[in-house]
């Protein structure tokens, strides 16, 4: 019986595939924020609560995903000086339209090719849900990507939904078990809090906020 040859994983069809959706989803919405399947017209709560609760010094930040520009707002309005990202031009317009008296520096950039200019220049990330949106072949490149952004020292603040390590989904999105977000702790970032909340939704049983610092 003649071996079939397996092709190599095309590591950027995936990325195209995976993300090229996101654009036509905003532009489907036609300005209605209801019909944006994840957005939610308010701060992240897991956002707003560290926000009070752990009084983060005002710094350089960005928003990963920035989708409609809520947790940019937030962060800006807590002094923060904010860069946000989402590979949906609409996405981008659609933030700009609702927070343009800001000084929120929204901008269209893709995760897997971000410009040099960002790399390494922020002490405060937030990401939610952009990492469970994508791929699990993507999981690990994904984390490399956002890392990538950290000044030394910096702090990841990461929400995602998460699943037991028997439960399977279809997604997208896919849920990460614990040991997956804690990929973080391999590009040189060690953890500084990771909480588990019980919370039901259509799609899990938990959710994650862990905040991860850069060590150098």
């Amino acid at each position: 019986m003649k071996k079939t040859e397996q092709k190599p994983f095309d590591h950027q069809k995936a990325r195209q595939e995976a993300t090229s959706w996101f654009d036509d989803h905003y532009k489907e919405a036609n300005k209605e924020l209801s019909a944006v399947a994840w957005a939610k017209g308010r701060t992240n709560p897991l956002l707003q609560e560290y926000l009070e609760t752990s009084y983060p010094v005002p710094s350089k930040a960005i928003v990963i995903g920035c989708g409609l520009g809520d947790d940019a707002n937030a962060l800006y309005e807590a002094g923060f000086d904010v860069t946000a990202i989402d590979i949906s031009p609409e996405a981008i317009k659609w933030a700009k339209e609702r927070f343009g008296e800001t000084t929120i520096d929204f901008r269209v950039a893709d995760l897997f090719d971000l410009p040099q200019e960002l790399l390494g220049k922020f002490d405060f990330v937030f990401e939610a849900f952009t990492i469970q949106a994508l791929p699990l072949s993507l999981r690990d490149s994904v984390i490399t990507a956002i890392a990538s952004l950290m000044a030394p020292y910096a702090k990841v603040l990461a929400v995602c939904n998460a699943k037991r390590d028997d439960e399977y989904f279809d997604g997208p999105p896919w849920p990460l078990t614990t040991n997956e977000l804690r990929l973080f702790t391999m590009k040189e970032c060690k953890e500084l809090e990771f909480s588990i909340y019980e919370e039901q939704s259509h799609l899990s049983s938990l959710k994650v906020r862990a905040v991860f610092q850069k060590e150098n």
